[in-house]
């Protein structure tokens, strides 16, 4: 039963529509990876979608088509890790999702009162705590299995646009495949 699952599960995450965003967010990640390499104390995001991805800071255009192509040769060739970043917001959900649980779970019982409620803050911090833990790999692994695909098939970057809002500054890349 678990073999079948698995299979509908994957088929599923292999969609056209869903293959694409995945391939897209595991080039975004890719794309972090390089520019990062490049200069490590850069701060720069960025958003995946089914046309593309943005990558939001200082980055010039010719610098981020530079790391684009360096990005998607490097998957290409199978550096599949690059397709998984520990900034992910994949991996920020996995731990505000389990630390939320791990507190709503201290407060199960609880009456009404601050005082009940303060008497279990403790346990509600060490629940939290050893939640976050426990989402560091968990976000890494969804990352891996569900939210990115590192191999990126015949997907192409068609067109980088540079975007400014006062000190703003974005890129668009748009990709097909």
């Amino acid at each position: 039963m678990t073999g079948q699952i698995r299979t509908k599960w994957l088929a599923w995450l292999n969609a056209a529509p869903l293959s694409r965003l995945r391939r897209n967010h595991a080039l975004e990640h890719a794309t972090l990876h390089v520019l990062a390499r490049r200069d490590s104390r850069r701060m720069i995001a960025g958003h995946s979608d089914l046309g593309g991805f943005w990558i939001l800071g200082e980055v010039s255009t010719a610098e981020l088509q530079e790391a684009v192509e360096e990005a998607l040769r490097r998957l290409r060739a199978g550096e599949r890790h690059l397709a998984v970043h520990p900034n992910c917001g994949t991996s920020f959900v996995a731990a505000g999702a389990l630390a939320g649980l791990g507190a709503f779970v201290a407060m199960v019982g609880t009456e009404r009162k601050w005082r009940s409620r303060l008497e279990r803050l403790p346990l509600a911090i060490s629940l939290a705590t050893v939640a976050v833990m426990l989402a560091q790999p968990l976000g890494l692994m969804l990352q891996r299995e569900v939210t990115t695909q590192g191999d990126p098939e015949a997907l192409e970057v068609v067109e980088i646009i540079p975007t400014q809002r006062g000190s703003w500054k974005a890129h668009r890349v748009l990709t097909r495949g």
